[in-house]
């Protein structure tokens, strides 16, 4: 649910959810006061109810991968960007609405 809403808000304001791409509007209605990153911590959801659904220990280790590569990679990436497009705008918002939840 948090990942299709977040993706229909970018859609509504015609900016792109490609990960690296430069993004046209900085979206922060919605889910967005919630987490700056809805569509991730969705996928991120999904991955731990596929691990709990699963019942054992191995797909834990690929929910915390997951959350190790775009909390490292793809989130810092992305949040300079964002901080390099939409300067002061984007810093308030991230001051006031956590990277998660």
């Amino acid at each position: 649910m948090l990942k299709l809403s977040a993706d229909r808000l970018f859609k509504k304001h015609t900016t792109t959810v490609k990960p690296f791409e430069e993004s046209s509007v900085l979206v922060i209605e919605g889910v967005f006061p919630f987490s700056r990153h809805p569509m991730y911590l969705g996928m991120l959801l999904i991955l731990v109810g596929l691990a709990l659904l699963v019942g054992s220990l191995t797909p834990w280790f690929v929910v915390v991968g997951f959350g190790i590569l775009v909390d490292g990679v793809f989130i810092k990436t992305e949040e300079s960007m964002l901080e390099e497009a939409f300067g002061e705008e984007y810093r308030r918002y991230r001051d006031r609405v956590r990277r998660w939840i």
